[in-house]
């Protein structure tokens, strides 16, 4: 702790001095890009040419603005150049010390090109730093040829996706994902099914947003991420194909169908997918227990095959009423059907007794579950300072069942055929739906830059499941078992906030802000006959603060406050078995988790990022082992640690070696530490990891492009328990034919077999550990076609409300 300690203040020390560097006096370029609607143009390039070159240059920011800040002299030109739009260049001027030259609103004219001779290629950098989010750019990328949605995810600054589909930021789990600036409202393994099966090809970019404004939902302690699909917005079709597979031991077929269309005042996208996502999981379990007379132990080999079958479909429809309002309809439906067949063998040593016993238990286990989303939005501009007004509809509905036989053979020595037989039968079924209204006002008021927001919002959630158990002995028939339950939840949250953003002086802008929520939620198990009730109103603070020390050095401040809500499942007081030895159960009393965050970020050349955080939480929601000497076997459930915290260093540094090969490299340091009275015993688990990436892009002769990631987990704790560092390399080649309509992607992971993960938990009388490889090695193969038909388009890069946010599961 004490190294750590130092190594933290040690850099925080440096960048605050660093912070305080004298700039030279500087010349300051600013104005804001517009389409020939008026819209924004974001994310375009803007340079200073001389007859040399270039001479400074920026990227215009979301809503079109930009400033260029340099110390360079000079006659210069203005020239801005984004895909779609002809260049724009200005007439020459002179580039004096201190210089104040406003450009003004400049209209940047759309290039008019043939849908059939068209070809997309991405000139934008492909990572764009901004004081509050990060934006990756996909579109146009290798990143996004043969790659799933979740693939690219996991190659994201400060992002690591574990083998369950699971997301973490920054160290952190409870990530909220959101399509189109719309909530998913998905569970943590329906939302990796969906990410699997949206190919990257269909999006444009990512927004990583590590600690958002008063104006996102307080859900979600570790961040936003927001994924931004492709729009045209000219009249015109285009989209494309794609079908293939991966193979890693079983064979698993990918298909989809992505179509975007406008005409006049319409405009429609459409998205169907369809994959299978097949593993082969192989668990290793050595449990110890300790008795009166000596050490029990159990040593469990498990393999589990797995398939889910699952089919989605997203899309939406707008209607430009008018130059300045627009109406739209957004879907995403899905349904499943996923299949486990689990085989289990466990030797048992007792202290004292000669001979083994052991447990030979097969488990099959089948789910379905639909579900659909709608949304309706509008958004209006109010007058031509920018006053703008959007508000949401959103309805989600979920049916899900399943049903599993779990049947156990016990005998000992080698008396096999006098063992006993039983059964476990376990039927669930739960629904639930989601309702959501929201409004968001937001004007330009005073100095220009400076802008104020409020918004208000209402979410009411319902949620049935039903859980019932029940064994049988030998032959005989099924009996009911005491732990079934029917669990009914409901959650109302309502919520408000403002904030307000402007600038303090020429070089330094702040966001401040403040949202409050007040929660009322009710859980009643009906079998049992207990009902939880909590009510409780909170405040959310925000402020962020950008210093502009040069043209090419900025340092963005950051500090919120988060809440993350249980979701419904953990509540249930269900007991479900995984096998005759383990058992998962709910917890009616969790209680939600708060966390405070804070955030210093150092850009250099708007491309080389040295970012501290520093995360405490309170309440933080924690997997517990809890062992049972007598009985001699494992139970897990959720339960609120009294205080964890996470202290990160994360360094970004692209390189670019070569013309055709260029990385991006990135280094994350986390000090973590978990406290907390668990039973009779208290935690106190502290360690610093780290986590290194390291991607490279290559485009070789003849269209050939490469990919290849190399990725490595330093060893790390998680509350109870330790886990091994592990690393795995993969890589992928793509090229393009037929005029780059037709695009071959092949894609191999784990090229060597080494994203093996091994943990131990050695906690109070817990004494377990376990090794588990998913067949991660394997190799995908991807054929997408592009079709384009109509006068002319380019790809929009718009965006909505940035309000949804999903939280069936973590």
């Amino acid at each position: 702790m004490k190294t750590t300690s130092i190594f933290f203040t040690t850099l925080l020390l440096y960048f605050l001095g660093v912070s305080n560097l004298a700039a030279k006096e500087v010349s300051i370029i600013s104005g804001n890009l517009v389409d020939q609607s008026g819209n924004p143009v974001p994310y375009a390039n803007v340079a200073l040419i001389s007859a040399e070159g270039l001479v400074d240059g920026t990227v215009s920011d979301e809503n079109g603005l930009f400033r260029i800040e340099t110390v360079k002299t000079g006659k210069v030109s203005l020239v801005v150049s984004s895909i779609g739009f002809i260049e724009f260049s200005s007439e020459p001027f002179e580039l004096t010390s201190g210089l104040r030259k406003e450009m003004g609103q400049i209209s940047m004219e759309e290039e008019m090109t043939g849908l059939d001779e068209v070809t997309v290629q991405s000139t934008r950098p492909e990572i764009i730093i901004e004081p509050d989010k990060t934006v990756v750019n996909v579109e146009g990328t290798v990143m996004a040829e043969g790659s799933n949605v979740l693939d690219v995810i996991g190659r994201s600054p400060g992002i690591y996706v574990d083998q369950d589909g699971i997301i973490n930021l920054n160290g952190r789990t409870g990530v909220v994902v959101m399509i189109n600036d719309r909530q998913t409202y998905m569970s943590a393994a329906d939302l990796a099914n969906f990410l699997r099966a949206m190919p990257a090809d269909n999006i444009k970019s990512l927004e990583v947003i590590n600690n958002p404004s008063a104006r996102f939902d307080a859900e979600g302690s570790a961040g936003v991420i927001n994924i931004i699909l492709k729009k045209n917005t000219v009249d015109g079709v285009f989209g494309n194909v794609q079908a293939g597979g991966q193979y890693n031991g079983l064979w698993a077929p990918i298909g989809g169908l992505a179509v975007n269309v406008k005409k006049g005042k319409w405009t429609s996208n459409l998205n169907l997918n369809h994959n299978q996502y097949a593993i082969v999981n192989e668990l290793d379990i050595e449990r110890n227990f300790t008795l009166p007379e000596g050490v029990s132990n159990f040593s469990q080999d498990s393999k589990i095959n797995q398939r889910d079958k699952n089919w989605f479909a997203n899309g939406a429809v707008n209607y430009e009423l008018n130059e300045k309002h627009n109406l739209g309809f957004n879907f995403q439906a899905s349904t499943s059907n996923d299949r486990a067949v689990n085989t289990s063998f466990t030797e048992i040593t007792s202290p004292g007794v000669a001979e083994n016993s052991f447990l030979d238990s097969d488990s099959e286990a089948d789910g379905h579950s639909d579900r659909i989303f709608a949304n309706l939005h509008y958004d209006g501009k109010l007058d031509t300072l920018g006053t703008k007004i959007i508000a949401d509809v959103d309805f989600t509905r979920m049916n899900s069942d399943s049903q599993a036989l779990l049947s156990n053979l016990y005998w000992t020595g080698n008396d096999l055929g006098n063992g006993q037989r039983d059964q476990i039968l376990t039927l669930n079924d739960m629904y639930y739906t989601i309702f959501t209204s929201k409004v968001d006002f937001s004007k330009p008021v005073g100095k220009k830059g400076a802008t104020f927001e409020t918004g208000v919002k209402g979410s009411w959630v319902k949620s049935d499941n039903n859980l019932d158990l029940s064994r049988a002995l030998e032959d005989g028939p099924f009996e009911p078992d005491p732990n079934s339950n029917q669990f009914i939840y409901n959650e109302n949250v309502l919520a408000a906030y403002a904030s307000y953003k402007g600038n303090l002086s020429e070089k330094l802008s702040f966001q401040a802000g403040l949202r409050g929520e007040y929660s009322d939620i009710r859980g009643n198990s009906v079998t049992l006959g207990e009902v939880n009730t909590q009510e409780y109103f909170n405040l959310f603070p925000s402020v962020f603060v950008q210093h502009k020390v040069s043209d090419s050095y900025q340092i963005v401040y950051n500090a919120n406050r988060r809440i993350t809500r249980p979701n419904y499942r953990l509540l249930n007081p269900f007991v479900y078995y995984i096998d005759p030895l383990t058992s998962e159960r709910g917890n009616p009393n969790l209680t939600p988790q708060y966390s405070n965050n804070f955030e210093m970020n150092h850009v250099l050349k708007g491309m080389y990022q040295f970012t501290l955080g520093y995360s405490e939480t309170e309440d933080a929601f924690m997997q517990v082992f809890m062992q049972d000497e007598e009985s001699r076997s494992t139970t897990t459930f959720t339960d609120n640690f009294d205080k964890t915290r996470n202290a990160n260093f994360r360094a970004i540094v692209p390189v670019q070696i070569r013309e055709w090969w260029g990385t991006s490299n990135m280094l994350q340091v986390n000090y973590n530490r978990f406290k907390s009275q668990i039973g009779d015993d208290y935690l106190d688990n502290a360690q610093t990891s780290f986590m290194v990436r390291s991607q490279h892009n290559l485009t070789l002769p003849k269209g050939f492009k490469v990919e290849v990631m190399g990725m490595y987990l330093g060893p790390q704790i998680w509350g109870q328990g330790q886990i091994e560092g592990f690393g795995w390399v993969d890589a992928g080649v793509t090229k393009s034919i037929m005029k780059d309509k037709l695009t071959i992607a092949v894609n191999a992971t784990d090229l060597f077999r080494t994203q093996v993960i091994r943990a131990k938990i050695d906690f109070a009388d817990i004494d377990t550990g376990f090794r588990q490889y998913r067949s991660n090695q394997g190799v995908r193969f991807t054929l997408r076609w592009r079709f384009a038909k109509g006068d002319s388009f380019r790809v929009n890069q718009s965006s909505g409300s940035e309000e949804e946010r999903s939280r069936l599961n973590q």
